[in-house]
């Protein structure tokens, strides 16, 4: 009898101290739109009390108590937060980078707390992908063609073959640049799509087959920009060179003509 007593006054403390923990609700938003976080309430009442937190150091953003309503001051949520105040509903305008993380709802009504937590992943705005040939990697039935994007994180980047998957490659928190590569016959008349996608956007990048080299022989006579500039470089320093040894040819001879008219002078 007085174990459960105890029992009950147990969970009476935690219910009215610590509260009711509910799940974690995971959201995910693109960088720049907005989201609403679901109080799941009917109607405040003025005894009603409503809080919500954010980040592992559990920072005030807003709340609600005896019908008035506080706003802490926090720069990254300026003119970005609107609170619904019959629902206790948040919702966060034009959000970036700085407004991943947890978010924690606090109510309190007739002295019961219950809290409730939602994860949110902001995801930037994907680039479109960038399809090139490597004209290192040509053989006489096929080339090297890649699929590549820049400064990404939390995405896949995937070859797909009509609607069938090829392979794929996935980045999850750095801020990195990936390829892609993909085998491809000269005389192949396939539909080669790149895609990179996150959780709640993709963007895609057609492969023109046209585009490409049909023998090995035209393979030689194209190459990407790194190679141009390479080339140029060199075409310009032989140019140089073939220069600096004319001017220093013209100056021996120069120089050979003064010795020459001194010699005769003394003799």
């Amino acid at each position: 009898m007085i174990r459960a007593v105890l029992c009950c006054l147990c969970c009476f403390l935690l219910d009215g101290v610590f509260g009711v923990e509910t799940d974690e609700i995971e959201v995910a938003v693109m960088e720049g739109d907005s989201f609403t976080l679901r109080a799941g309430l009917t109607e405040i009442q003025r005894d009603d009390e409503v809080e919500w937190r954010f980040g592992s150091s559990r920072t005030r953003i807003i709340r609600i108590a005896a019908g008035n309503v506080t706003r802490y001051d926090d720069d990254k949520f300026r003119e970005r937060l609107k609170l619904e105040r019959e629902t206790g509903d948040l919702t966060i305008a034009n959000v970036s980078n700085d407004h991943n993380g947890v978010y924690q709802l606090s109510i309190i009504i007739k002295n019961k707390k219950t809290i409730k937590r939602f994860a949110v992943t902001v995801y930037a705005t994907l680039p479109t992908p960038v399809i090139f040939s490597d004209p290192s990697q040509c053989s006489e039935r096929s080339r090297i063609v890649l699929c590549s994007v820049l400064n990404v994180s939390h995405v896949t980047l995937s070859w797909y073959k009509e609607n069938g998957s090829l392979s794929n490659i996935s980045v999850s928190d750095l801020s990195i640049s990936i390829s892609l590569p993909l085998e491809v016959e000269h005389q192949d008349r396939n539909t080669y799509i790149c895609v990179i996608n996150n959780p709640i956007s993709n963007k895609t990048q057609q492969l023109d087959i046209s585009g490409l080299c049909q023998t090995r022989s035209d393979c030689d006579l194209c190459f990407d920009t790194t190679e141009a500039v390479i080339r140029l470089v060199v075409t310009v320093l032989m140019g140089v060179a073939a220069v600096a040894a004319a001017v220093l040819l013209i100056n021996d001879i120069r120089r050979a003509g003064r010795t020459h008219k001194i010699k005769q002078r003394c003799t």
